[in-house]
């Protein structure tokens, strides 16, 4: 599969570069894999992160670039990070396993699906027995969620924008939302709906985030009509208020936090939608919640 980075197509941007020979498309990466951290992260959604946390991989490079993105400094194209192979990617994930790790939770990893997919099955030949949970922008191309079928068993998909005009200002992807919707609905296809273990942590399923940005309620409330419209009790939703504006001077209108009254109207749409799933603590918002992404956990070929 590796052959697939030879024309690559794996996003929605379908840039077609070469990444074999030193090409490098839209969203920065080559075709090594170049990762930032792999450890257990706490703060995910309480049926993700459980009692032990969830196994976060941290993916460097991104294919979506959204000009408020609190993980920039992994995510930007000029970005790096600790370069892996396979199987030392594959070590990584049974060492965040032996650690009590609830799933194996990946990072923005779509320019990576190949290496990943050979990862996993290295792992899974050596005793990966956990969830895979797949974490993505929602900006994602169907023929490459079709490669992980029988692979992922949780997906947690963005989903940002209603509106094409904030899409293109924001993460320069007018096609943003109708890109998502078919997406998400593979996603649902192949998951169904939410599985949970008797301790109430997730075993199989999607859930859709949806991050709130201040100014942008009109947009929030079409998102999340359109989730209830389109799949209802199929998926579960987290409504996020963490955005941190960093350095928006060019997007005056993004250069603030959420108000309280924002996140209020939100919540209130999400349950008149009928919708299932999370809110979000103010104490999310700041650069705290952010972790270090100085290769902690990777697990580096000798």
């Amino acid at each position: 599969m590796i052959n697939l980075l030879s024309q690559c197509t794996l996003c929605p941007r379908a840039c077609g570069v070469d990444r074999t020979q030193g090409g490098r498309g839209f969203c920065g990466a080559d075709d090594k894999i170049h990762a930032a951290r792999a450890a257990l992260h706490c703060w995910e959604e309480p049926p993700l992160s459980g009692t032990q946390g969830s196994g976060t991989v941290f993916f460097s490079h991104c294919s979506l670039q959204c000009v408020y993105c609190q993980n920039r400094t992994i995510s930007r194209a000029s970005a790096e990070g600790v370069m892996l192979s396979p199987s030392a990617l594959a070590h990584s994930f049974l060492s965040l396993q032996r650690q009590g790790a609830h799933n194996i939770n990946l990072v923005t990893g779509v320019h990576y699906v190949p290496q990943i997919i050979e990862s996993l099955s290295i792992a899974k030949e050596q005793g990966l027995h956990i969830p895979i949970l797949y974490n993505s922008s929602g900006y994602e191309s169907v023929h490459t969620l079709r490669m992980l079928e029988g692979w992922i068993d949780i997906y947690l998909p963005d989903y940002k924008y209603y509106s094409s005009y904030y899409a293109e200002r924001c993460s320069n992807a007018a096609d943003y939302r109708e890109v998502a919707v078919e997406a998400i609905g593979e996603m649902v296809r192949q998951t169904g709906r939410p599985l949970y273990d008797d301790n109430g942590l997730m075993l199989r399923g999607t859930m859709i985030r949806h991050l709130m940005l201040p100014g942008l309620g009109g947009d929030t409330a079409q998102v999340l009509r359109d989730i209830a419209t389109r799949w209802g009790d199929e998926v579960l939703v987290s409504l996020m208020r963490q955005y941190t504006p960093f350095d928006m001077k060019h997007w005056p209108e993004l250069d603030r936090t959420l108000t309280d009254a924002e996140y209020a109207d939100g919540c209130s749409l999400f349950s008149n939608f009928g919708l299932s799933g999370f809110f979000q603590e103010k104490g999310t918002i700041g650069q705290s919640f952010i972790p270090a992404f100085d290769g902690t956990g990777l697990e580096i070929d000798e």
